[in-house]
């Protein structure tokens, strides 16, 4: 099994609702990043979102390493923009055992802002995220400390966002955000998000790599088993992370778009 580069490829691979999980699957050097990134929109995205970029001095050795892997001259930054994914870097530091995010090229996060996130541990990173604690916390330390250079490994995920923009910082009030949603054009003004997810040792410095690349599309455009899965998962989300994501606001009117029942 591997991953596509769409979001109608990725859903059925991406977790539902209920508890969290990895789902890593293999990849090949071959299936690691989008084949044709749109360069013109990464310079793009990084000029509009400067703070995007987050560097500490130990993010500079495997940075280098990372670009002459690519191909490409400079360091994280100049990879990042020549590649569709967006791209962090994370180590452990001299005396500790966790894993710490040491550097971030980041022009279309999803609702996280990398300032905010540069030195911190894998745990506090995915504080926000309900039952990241309980259910992936260890087997992510697990995962990272076994991690073998030349290995590849994928995910995905989704999210239900009110914007097409490749760059999307949620806000306050997902009331708000979704107040235009109904079931009549749920199709036009809900874009479907997902993150394909890749980790990598580098061999060098022993850095991992962590790529996540962006994909968006409208509700509307998307299978109808995807349709029927991404309103069945929004009201499956766990305690807590449904609300995270503004689930509330806009699952109903998912719900009926998709033509299932809506849960009370």
């Amino acid at each position: 099994m591997t991953l596509g580069f769409s979001v109608d490829s990725l859903l059925p691979k991406a977790r539902g609702g209920g508890q969290l999980r990895m789902g890593l699957v293999r990849l090949t050097e071959g299936e690691w990043l989008q084949p044709d990134p749109d360069i013109a929109a990464r310079e793009q995205g990084f000029a509009a979102f400067p703070e995007g970029v987050q560097l500490t001095d130990e993010a500079r050795e495997p940075g280098r390493e990372l670009a002459a892997m690519l191909g490409v001259d400079g360091a994280l930054p100049e990879a990042a923009r020549a590649r569709h994914e967006d791209m962090c870097l994370l180590a452990r530091t001299e005396g500790e055992d966790v894993y710490r995010l040491i550097g971030a090229a980041v022009a279309w996060p999803s609702d996280w802002h990398p300032a905010d996130k540069i030195g911190l541990p894998l745990r506090a990173l995915h504080a926000p995220i309900q039952g990241y604690e309980e259910h992936l916390a260890t087997g992510v330390d697990r995962f990272m400390a076994t991690l073998k250079p030349g290995a590849i490994y994928g995910r995905c995920n989704w999210f239900i966002a009110p914007s097409e923009q490749g760059r999307w910082l949620a806000g306050d009030d997902p009331a708000a955000q979704f107040a235009n949603v109904s079931a009549d054009n749920a199709g036009e003004t809900l874009f479907v998000r997902s993150e394909r997810q890749t980790l990598r040792r580098l061999p060098r410095t022993g850095a991992i790599l962590f790529t996540i690349g962006i994909y968006v599309a409208p509700l509307a455009s998307l299978s109808r088993g995807n349709i029927e899965r991404l309103a069945r998962a929004a009201q499956q989300l766990l305690s807590g992370e449904g609300d995270r994501r503004g689930a509330p606001a806009y699952a109903a009117s998912l719900a009926s778009y998709a033509g299932i029942e809506c849960a009370p």
